[in-house]
């Protein structure tokens, strides 16, 4: 896998060697050759079903007061398992650079890189959206725009457009992608000359979560017109205010991300040579994938319960969102883990399958356009909220989505990837 990633966005890099699926050996040498994280490939792909069911769980009714609905709710830790995931493999070539003194990544690469992975498939499926969606017919210029754009989330008080309101998420993605840059020269000094310190990094991943945890505390709440609330008040103007909807905005998401760059400085720090407890507990308990799954599942476990929020798309309150910001930060970086720091086993042969890493290269394609394809389902069969069962509604879209994603992957993806590589 290259350092590639967004809500389910990270190209597979085919290894040789099955010894780089191992932990990495201390080392101080200045290769730069990347390493490889088959595992991880998976893992989007399980991000992706995870998003899938929770939309499907959510339109068929399935979200009751029940130890079940509350999982199918909770499910949209899949948008969590995508930014650790994306934080890990954006901010480890910086860190690498960092560690043995290369050059980092060059910004005008990243930049290309990052419109032509993701820019093609979010039009094409906005496009789509507009035309087959019944509901998007009458949608104004200034929505039109928007979506195209990813800025709904900025300047339209109900968000994105019907069969696109998951791309909140890409919004938010794409603002970590033009903030990735200050936050490395915050974590290693422009061009890496600070290298590799853990107080630094620890104190920079600190401060992320922080910010997150108290985003809707530090904004006052009101009714918004779409629903839920959008805060207003003294602390950010409320020209800005006014349009959008800000508790999507990436601040209150950047714990996710720190996840992912904590695991990244914990990967290089090992590949350093570094010593310390903290290294080594995350080292053994990486190794010990059924550990971690184990964790990670209790957590969600207790998490099916009023203590994260009604089981609703529904905005949480600022409490509820504190604490789901912190449990989900856990176990999407519990889950990551068991990629990151692998040895030869049967969790690894398992993942590393390519028919399971195929499901990850094409998880973009089924995160974008399975929420198009929900609706279409229901639009075409007359079902209401509500109204479908899940056990028949979940298959068909899954199912359609994968067909979708890899016709997309072929004509979209794939030749766009190979145009960003030509101009480099």
């Amino acid at each position: 896998m290259n350092e590639e990633s967004l809500p389910g966005v990270a190209t597979a890099t085919p290894a040789p060697a099955a010894a780089r699926t191992t932990a990495p050996a201390p080392s101080s040498a200045r290769s730069t050759r990347p390493p490889w994280f088959p595992v991880l490939d998976t893992l989007r792909g399980v991000g992706a079903v995870a998003v899938v069911t929770t939309h499907c769980a959510y339109w068929a009714g399935a979200y009751e007061p029940t130890r079940t609905g509350w999982l199918l709710a909770r499910l949209d830790v899949g948008v969590a398992l995508f930014f650790v995931l994306s934080g890990f493999l954006l901010a480890r070539p910086h860190l690498a650079a960092a560690r043995t003194g290369a050059t980092p990544p060059v910004l005008g690469t990243y930049v290309r890189h990052r419109i032509w992975r993701i820019a093609p498939l979010a039009v094409v499926t906005v496009l789509l959206a507009f035309v087959l969606l019944e509901g998007n017919h009458d949608l104004t210029l200034r929505e039109r725009v928007a979506a195209l754009t990813l800025t709904s989330t900025y300047v339209v008080e109900t968000g994105f457009p019907g069969g696109l309101t998951h791309l909140w998420s890409l919004t938010t993605e794409v603002a970590f992608y033009a903030v990735l840059p200050a936050v490395m020269v915050l974590a290693v000094g422009r061009g890496g000359r600070a290298g590799l310190r853990p107080a630094r990094i620890a104190a920079l991943t600190a401060a992320m979560v922080a910010i997150s945890v108290t985003w809707f505390f530090l904004l006052p709440s009101h009714d918004s017109p779409g629903g839920g609330t959008i805060p207003v008040g003294d602390t950010i103007t409320d020209a800005v205010l006014a349009h959008g909807e800000p508790e999507l905005w990436l601040p209150g998401y950047l714990a996710w991300f720190a996840g992912g760059v904590a695991l990244a400085a914990a990967y290089e720090l090992v590949r350093a040579g570094r010593r310390s407890r903290a290294l080594a507990w995350t080292q053994a308990l990486a190794v010990r994938p059924a550990v971690c799954l184990a964790l990670a599942a209790a957590l969600m476990w207790w998490s099916a319960s009023p203590v994260l929020g009604l089981p609703t798309l529904s905005r949480v309150t600022p409490d509820e969102h504190a604490l789901k910001t912190v449990v989900y930060l856990v176990v999407a970086s519990l889950v990551v883990l068991t990629g990151v720091f692998t040895r030869p086993g049967l969790y690894t042969r398992v993942l590393a399958h390519p028919v399971l890493r195929r499901l990850g290269t094409l998880s973009y394609g089924v995160f974008c356009l399975h929420l198009v394809v929900l609706h279409l389902v229901l639009q075409n069969v007359g079902w209401e909220h509500g109204e479908a069962p899940l056990h028949v509604l979940l298959p068909v879209v899954l199912g359609i989505s994968l067909v979708a994603a890899e016709v997309a992957h072929r004509l979209v993806e794939a030749p766009a990837m190979r145009i960003a590589r030509r101009r480099r």
